[in-house]
Protein backbone atom coordinates (compact mmCIF):
# COMPACT_ATOMS: atom_id res chain seq x y z
CA UNK A 1 0.00 0.00 0.00
CA UNK A 2 1.24 3.50 -1.04
CA UNK A 3 2.15 6.02 2.40
CA UNK A 4 -0.13 8.65 2.50
CA UNK A 5 1.49 11.95 0.96
CA UNK A 6 0.75 15.22 2.94
CA UNK A 7 0.02 16.99 -0.09
CA UNK A 8 -2.88 14.65 -0.90
CA UNK A 9 -5.26 17.38 1.07
CA UNK A 10 -4.56 20.41 -1.83
CA UNK A 11 -5.98 17.40 -4.45
CA UNK A 12 -8.99 17.35 -2.11
CA UNK A 13 -9.56 21.15 -2.27
CA UNK A 14 -9.42 21.11 -5.62
CA UNK A 15 -11.52 18.25 -5.76
CA UNK A 16 -14.31 20.33 -4.13
CA UNK A 17 -13.49 23.44 -6.16
CA UNK A 18 -14.52 21.05 -9.20
CA UNK A 19 -17.44 19.84 -7.87
CA UNK A 20 -18.66 23.40 -6.95
CA UNK A 21 -17.70 24.42 -10.83
CA UNK A 22 -19.89 21.04 -11.49
CA UNK A 23 -23.17 21.96 -9.84
CA UNK A 24 -22.63 26.19 -10.70
CA UNK A 25 -24.71 26.05 -13.75
CA UNK A 26 -27.73 25.47 -10.96
CA UNK A 27 -26.89 27.35 -8.38
CA UNK A 28 -26.67 30.47 -9.94
CA UNK A 29 -28.79 29.75 -12.86
CA UNK A 30 -26.38 30.32 -15.88
CA UNK A 31 -28.51 31.75 -18.80
CA UNK A 32 -24.96 31.71 -21.60
CA UNK A 33 -25.14 27.65 -22.52
CA UNK A 34 -21.72 27.85 -23.38
CA UNK A 35 -20.67 28.92 -20.75
CA UNK A 36 -22.64 26.46 -18.34
CA UNK A 37 -21.23 23.46 -21.10
CA UNK A 38 -18.10 25.25 -19.93
CA UNK A 39 -18.58 25.12 -16.09
CA UNK A 40 -20.02 21.48 -16.07
CA UNK A 41 -17.33 19.67 -18.33
CA UNK A 42 -14.24 21.60 -16.74
CA UNK A 43 -15.83 21.09 -13.02
CA UNK A 44 -16.37 17.36 -14.08
CA UNK A 45 -13.07 17.08 -15.62
CA UNK A 46 -11.07 18.57 -12.18
CA UNK A 47 -13.37 16.93 -10.08
CA UNK A 48 -12.48 13.38 -11.54
CA UNK A 49 -8.66 13.97 -12.08
CA UNK A 50 -8.21 15.38 -8.39
CA UNK A 51 -10.44 11.95 -7.14
CA UNK A 52 -7.85 9.94 -9.28
CA UNK A 53 -5.15 11.60 -7.65
CA UNK A 54 -6.47 11.31 -4.15
CA UNK A 55 -6.33 7.70 -4.53
CA UNK A 56 -3.58 6.64 -6.89
CA UNK A 57 -1.72 10.14 -7.28
CA UNK A 58 0.78 10.70 -10.74
CA UNK A 59 1.77 13.69 -11.76
CA UNK A 60 0.62 13.95 -14.80
CA UNK A 61 -3.00 14.65 -12.47
CA UNK A 62 -1.65 17.30 -11.40
CA UNK A 63 -0.56 18.76 -15.05
CA UNK A 64 -4.11 17.84 -16.24
CA UNK A 65 -5.44 20.10 -13.37
CA UNK A 66 -2.88 22.88 -13.99
CA UNK A 67 -4.13 22.65 -17.59
CA UNK A 68 -7.94 22.45 -16.51
CA UNK A 69 -7.05 25.97 -14.39
CA UNK A 70 -5.52 28.05 -17.00
CA UNK A 71 -8.35 26.96 -19.56
CA UNK A 72 -11.10 27.84 -16.98
CA UNK A 73 -9.23 31.42 -16.52
CA UNK A 74 -9.05 31.87 -20.57
CA UNK A 75 -12.48 29.94 -21.61
CA UNK A 76 -14.34 33.09 -21.20
CA UNK A 77 -12.58 34.94 -24.02
CA UNK A 78 -12.28 31.94 -26.17
CA UNK A 79 -15.93 31.18 -25.84
CA UNK A 80 -17.42 34.41 -25.68
CA UNK A 81 -18.83 35.01 -22.33
CA UNK A 82 -16.37 37.46 -21.30
CA UNK A 83 -17.96 40.28 -18.92
CA UNK A 84 -20.98 38.02 -17.47
CA UNK A 85 -21.48 36.35 -13.99
CA UNK A 86 -19.97 33.25 -15.23
CA UNK A 87 -17.07 34.79 -16.64
CA UNK A 88 -16.11 35.73 -12.77
CA UNK A 89 -17.14 32.34 -11.24
CA UNK A 90 -14.80 30.39 -13.77
CA UNK A 91 -11.83 33.04 -13.51
CA UNK A 92 -12.10 33.10 -9.84
CA UNK A 93 -12.12 29.12 -9.49
CA UNK A 94 -9.36 29.06 -12.55
CA UNK A 95 -6.92 31.24 -10.21
CA UNK A 96 -7.31 28.44 -7.67
CA UNK A 97 -6.82 25.19 -9.43
CA UNK A 98 -4.08 26.90 -10.86
CA UNK A 99 -2.57 27.77 -7.48
CA UNK A 100 -3.28 24.70 -5.64
CA UNK A 101 -2.07 22.33 -8.87
CA UNK A 102 1.10 24.71 -8.94
CA UNK A 103 1.69 24.54 -5.26
CA UNK A 104 1.87 20.81 -5.30
CA UNK A 105 3.92 20.35 -8.57
CA UNK A 106 6.53 23.06 -6.92
CA UNK A 107 5.90 20.60 -3.31
CA UNK A 108 6.65 17.26 -5.42
CA UNK A 109 9.74 19.00 -6.95
CA UNK A 110 11.86 21.38 -4.62
CA UNK A 111 11.29 19.38 -1.57
CA UNK A 112 13.40 18.46 0.53
CA UNK A 113 13.75 14.85 1.00
CA UNK A 114 12.86 13.39 4.33
CA UNK A 115 15.94 10.92 4.81
CA UNK A 116 16.46 9.24 7.89
CA UNK A 117 19.77 7.76 6.77
CA UNK A 118 20.84 11.36 5.45
CA UNK A 119 19.96 13.03 8.77
CA UNK A 120 21.97 10.73 10.80
CA UNK A 121 24.72 11.19 8.19
CA UNK A 122 24.40 14.97 9.05
CA UNK A 123 24.38 14.75 13.00
CA UNK A 124 27.47 12.76 12.73
CA UNK A 125 29.51 14.78 10.65
CA UNK A 126 28.61 17.57 12.94
CA UNK A 127 29.76 15.31 16.23
CA UNK A 128 32.53 14.89 14.64
CA UNK A 129 33.34 18.39 13.25
CA UNK A 130 32.92 19.15 16.82
CA UNK A 131 35.34 17.26 18.37
CA UNK A 132 38.23 18.24 15.59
Amino acid sequence: MQAKRREWVLDLYNFCLGAFLLVSPWLYTMTHETARLDSWFSGLLVAAVSAAAILAFREWEEWISLLAGIWLIASPYVLGFAHTPAMHLNFGIGCAIVFLSGLELWLIHYEQPHDESAAVEQSDRGVNHAAR
